[in-house]
């Protein structure tokens, strides 16, 4: 039973400093080993390589990009007629990924189209879908990538998301029928849509290929208020043996919805203030609930048998 291993989700933290490159020297300075990035295409691939090396970091998810942005696209996997814009983001996604390392890609569903009723085109965009993964599972296979379905809650996120629930996520997948497409679980998501995560988690986890984290209704840190109990969530990933990485993607909490600066450890990536606890970088801890937030945690770290700084 091996310890849960965290990435960065660095379309979320470190949202106050300007650009990839230096939100990667953040992460790797707040003692992560490994991130993740939605598009990280603004940035040519060989220098962001160049960064996440020097950080001691390796890049574990990507995602294909949104499409027009400014036409309100949110991915193009089953949007109908956009089959060659989807195809040409797909091989821009494996380039990067290549020159990252990075072995998954998120395929964007994307939306269904403006004044269209769900249920009338879910269909013939499902159809769209299946054609589309299928191409990309062959792509990928060429490349030994693996690609990812993530089910987007259309209650709060986005009410127009194709893809919402695990479920529909998991028959589409079985359609498919490709080993190396997977389904990606946002708790944040799933909890929204279904909730009856202990049995979503136990039925879905033999097809997860990644999971990402946020705590319901805020999405803020796990250790922030709300509704769900992290402690009992991460243990049962970790006693249902999940081996791959769980991505923070949250909103840091705290002070003017800061970062870093201003507030630097309670608004700081959760994740990366727990590893610098037990870390040889100085944690000026000064606010009680941060300390205690974090006190499941440390029984976790010391469970699994890891010194605490000094030791």
């Amino acid at each position: 039973m091996a310890p849960l291993r965290f990435s960065a989700n660095l379309s979320w933290l470190f949202s106050e400093l300007p650009g990839l490159p230096a939100r990667l020297r953040a992460a790797g300075s707040s003692g992560f080993e490994a991130a993740e990035v939605a598009w990280p295409y603004a940035e040519p691939p060989g220098a962001l390589a160049r960064v996440a090396r020097e950080a001691g970091l390796r890049l574990v998810l990507i995602n294909t990009p949104p499409g027009d942005q400014e036409k309100g696209e949110m991915g193009l996997g089953a949007v109908p007629g956009r089959q060659a814009a989807f195809r040409e983001g797909l091989e821009q996604a494996v380039r990067y990924a290549k020159a990252l390392g990075c072995p998954r890609i998120h395929l964007m569903a994307g939306r269904v189209p403006q004044g269209a009723d769900r249920a009338a085109v879910r269909g013939e965009m499902e159809t769209v879908f299946l054609e589309n993964l299928r191409h990309a599972a062959g792509v990928l296979a060429q490349e030994n990538l693996v690609g990812l379905l993530e089910p987007i809650n259309t209650r709060v996120t986005d009410p127009q998301y194709f893809l919402d629930t695990p479920q529909q996520a998991a028959a589409i997948l079985q359609k498919v029928g490709r080993p190396n497409l997977q389904l990606q679980m946002d708790i944040f998501h799933w909890q929204i849509m279904d909730g009856n995560l202990t049995g979503n988690i136990r039925k879905f986890l033999p097809i997860v290929g990644h999971v990402q984290v946020a705590q319901v209704p805020g999405r803020g840190e796990p250790s922030s208020p709300g509704e769900l109990n992290f402690p009992y969530l991460f243990q049962l990933l970790e006693d249902e043996g999940y081996q791959g990485f769980v991505g923070c993607e949250y909103r840091p909490q705290g002070e003017g919805g800061v970062g870093l600066q201003g507030w630097p450890w309670r608004n700081r990536c959760w994740m990366g203030a727990v590893f610098s606890l037990w870390g040889e970088m100085p944690l000026p801890l000064s606010t009680g609930d941060t300390v205690e937030g974090l006190s499941w945690l440390r029984s976790y770290w010391d469970r699994q048998g890891h010194p605490q700084a000094g030791q």
